[in-house]
């Protein structure tokens, strides 16, 4: 007779499969499950974060977590699931996402360096407990859209593949609105906890210590949209010739959008600095030319889609806010 309280199911199933093991077998899973545990307590564990709050992009909810150290995660789940990829490994190894990104009308968008991350992702515990998940740093997947519209723009991207494209895109235009840390520390409560010279840290990336060499950083068509949209003639007579309130304009568009008080660093490193230099050429190589470089590409798209400066502020209002200042700029004196 089965009393109310006996195992049933899988769970009779459980019992039965341990009374099957030899002594030897059992042995050998407690160890297992000993060694499992030990080295799970080794992992990143996240601080903050949980799958009930997530980063929404859009109709995209996206897992997100901030680590013991600081690094801002998405999880593999949620990334894949959010640019619209199957879940599950491939027959020969590996999963569909680094697959995409390895396959041929893709892969020569993508560097060494994201291949990488998304073949080593990060193991870490994101709860109380000790439940493991696998996740990218968050700024991987802006590198994610950004090889696949690449891969669109030059037709090699598979027709089958279109959607996932199109969800890049949607995620992209979520980007260009929203810095990708300061909504996770918002979506996970970190701003709250972050160290008071967290943003310092991360302005610190951006600026160089020492005077980087004069390169050509402003493409042509961003001044010749400026003078469009001031209403000045392009080009002037005088090839070099640049009002000298563009160097205001310029502040407002570029340093003041770019990163956290990123414009009076800046200024302050040119006049502590004896070798005078333009603003662009204090920034790092590796972080502060980079995104200087994807800021006015994307300050350009938007230039071109607009009708005068007025029309142009709104728009790089909406998609590139002002680190820290809600004002618009008050340029609507006439040009002479």
């Amino acid at each position: 007779m089965t009393g109310a309280n006996d195992p049933s199911g899988k769970a009779k199933g459980g019992i039965a499969r341990a009374k099957s093991l030899t002594p030897q077998r059992r042995s050998e899973i407690a160890r297992s499950a000993a060694l499992a545990k030990t080295e799970n307590a080794k992992l990143p564990k996240a601080t903050h974060g949980s799958a009930d709050h997530p980063l929404r992009i859009g109709d995209v909810d996206l897992p997100c977590y901030v680590l013991e150290d600081g690094t801002r995660i998405l999880s593999q789940r949620g990334v894949m699931q959010g640019m619209a990829i199957s879940r599950g490994s491939l027959a020969g190894g590996g999963d569909r996402l680094t697959a995409l990104m390895e396959s041929p009308g893709v892969r020569q968008f993508a560097t060494p360096e994201l291949i990488d991350a998304l073949k080593n992702p990060v193991k870490f515990i994101y709860s109380a407990g000790s439940s493991v998940a696998y996740g990218y740093p968050a700024t991987l997947l802006a590198e994610i859209c950004d090889a696949l519209l690449a891969a669109r723009k030059n037709n090699s991207l598979p027709a089958r593949q279109s959607r996932i494209a199109d969800q890049a895109e949607l995620l992209v235009r979520g980007f260009a609105r929203v810095g990708i840390i300061a909504l996770i520390d918002e979506a996970t409560g970190y701003q709250k906890d972050r160290a008071k010279d967290a943003l310092a840290q991360i302005l610190e990336a951006f600026v160089a210590k020492e005077l980087q060499p004069y390169v050509r950083t402003f493409p042509a068509d961003y001044y010749e949209h400026l003078f469009r949209l001031r209403g000045l003639d392009y080009p002037p007579k005088n090839a070099k010739y640049r009002p000298q309130y563009f160097g205001t304009l310029t502040n407002d568009i570029v340093y003041k959008r770019l990163a956290p008080s990123l414009l009076g660093e800046l200024k302050n490193q040119n006049a502590k600095d004896a070798k005078k230099g333009k603003l662009f050429q204090r920034l790092t190589t590796d972080t502060g030319h980079p995104k200087l470089r994807e800021h006015l590409a994307s300050a350009v798209t938007i230039m071109k889609l607009s009708k005068n400066y007025p029309d142009f502020i709104e728009k790089m209002n909406l998609i590139h806010p002002r680190y820290g200042d809600s004002l618009t700029l008050d340029l609507d004196e006439a040009d002479v």
